[in-house]
């Protein structure tokens, strides 16, 4: 098993925000609070998502936003899922209290990813 610093990369928050999403439609302080992010960050990684077509914004009359995953974001989800487990990372409950990470680990991590990510947009393409 990787170990986690309390540091998040991107793609672990991206799979954070997801994993959120997946459970149902929520708004962007229940995001920010769940995932524990600012509120730039959130909006940040909610807009990237959502320009992706991982993510949907629902407007609804004289209420805020809320997001919910698409089709697209469920299959990437699923890939992040299985490039943890092929390398054997599983999440940590306590992101504060976890060891350290070394940056060629996180490095190595997300090129597996963008192969994998890679593989399955030339899979849908055919």
């Amino acid at each position: 098993m990787l170990p986690f610093d309390g540091r998040r990369s991107s793609f672990q928050l991206i799979s954070e925000i997801l994993s959120l999403l997946r459970l149902g439609e929520v708004g962007k302080t229940e995001v920010m609070y769940t995932v524990r992010l600012t509120h730039a960050q959130t909006q940040k990684y909610l807009s990237r998502l959502v320009q992706l077509h991982l993510v949907d914004q629902r407007n609804g009359e004289g209420r805020v936003p809320s997001y919910r995953i698409t089709q697209k974001g469920l299959d990437v989800l699923v890939k992040i899922e299985q490039v943890q487990e092929m390398l054997q990372i599983q999440e940590v409950p306590d992101i504060l209290g976890a060891p350290k990470l070394k940056l060629d680990d996180d490095r190595r991590i997300l090129r597996r990813l963008k192969d994998v990510l890679r593989v399955h947009k030339d899979e849908n393409q055919v």
